[in-house]
């Protein structure tokens, strides 16, 4: 009894930052909650040493240390009531399913990336990818895991910059994460029946139109799954799979397009341009732009507009 009055259970999705307030007593440095994300739960903090309570989350959590700056972290780490003892580097990854309980105590400041998945998405994926009855998510101490870790960097990155498009992003690397830990951190452990095949043309196009419709807004790769009435895993599977091109890619080059034409029309300034088709500001229009089209936005409204 006495050790439940100490376990700290947790739902990121009902408490968002307070939930990672009371495990870590402060608020991470930045989340998606922070940036307006708020179906995503993520986020980035840089921790002292710490002594981490017994916590047991509902979400899966997954944790990628990006960031160790002195020499190896020691770590005591306590998951489902087994006790190890780490040597913590970058780029290693943990993981706690969800409602199992973890607690840990570290003696270096190092940075992490945390993501919490909720198990009905986690359960949606596996579903269109393999048998649910047939695949469980283990827990994970402490282990190197490249792809992982260029995930966990990725989303950092993502986090710092907000915006529409970067969360469309963010929407996409933990898709990429959800599918990279059924097939490595789950048992039977691989997940040989994925699913092949292309979205039917008409299914295409009706995502397409529904893009250039809604450009300004910030649009999530779970509403672009919902056109079509499929999971944001199998739609961003099948959508490349079309396309050659992720959906995030896809909405920028959208978002290009409609800027050419209206700097082609000469009516708008850059800056509203910018805003009319989903860019955060004149900047973000000016770095997507010269990366697509090989010249800035003003230098090809100058070649229509002379």
């Amino acid at each position: 009894m006495e050790e439940l009055k100490t376990l700290k259970q947790i739902d990121f999705t009902k408490e968002k930052e307070e939930g990672y307030k009371r495990i870590y007593r402060r608020s991470p440095l930045v989340s998606s909650i922070s940036v307006g994300w708020e179906d995503l739960g993520i986020a980035y903090d840089r921790q002292p040493p710490f002594e981490m309570p017994k916590t047991s989350a509902k979400q899966h959590c997954i944790a990628i240390l990006t960031d160790i700056p002195s020499s190896l972290a020691q770590t005591e780490r306590k998951i489902d009531g087994r006790l190890v003892q780490e040597q913590n580097v970058r780029g290693d990854i943990i993981i706690v399913p969800a409602n199992t309980t973890h607690q840990a105590v570290w003696d270096r400041e190092g940075s992490a990336v945390t993501i919490a998945i909720e198990p009905t998405s986690f359960a949606q994926t596996i579903h269109e990818v393999v048998d649910p009855d047939r695949i469980e998510l283990l827990p994970q101490f402490a282990t190197p895991d490249p792809l992982v870790y260029q995930i966990g960097v990725a989303l950092k990155s993502a986090l710092s910059k907000g915006g529409s498009t970067s969360r469309l992003y963010a929407e996409t690397l933990v898709n990429t994460l959800i599918v990279h830990l059924i097939e490595h951190y789950s048992v039977p452990g691989n997940s040989s029946e994925c699913v092949a095949g292309k979205l039917p043309q008409y299914k295409l196009r009706h995502v397409i139109d529904y893009i250039y419709v809604h450009l300004d807004r910030d649009l999530s790769l779970k509403e672009l799954a919902n056109v079509v009435q499929m999971s944001p895993h199998y739609f961003s599977r099948l959508f490349k799979e079309t396309t050659g091109i992720t959906p995030h890619q896809y909405v920028i080059r959208c978002r290009i397009d409609r800027a050419k034409d209206l700097l082609k029309q000469g009516k708008l300034s850059i800056d509203d341009i910018a805003m009319e088709v989903g860019f955060v500001d004149r900047s973000h229009l000016h770095r997507y732009f010269k990366r697509l089209v090989g010249i800035t936005p003003k230098t090809f409204s100058k070649q229509f507009n002379k």
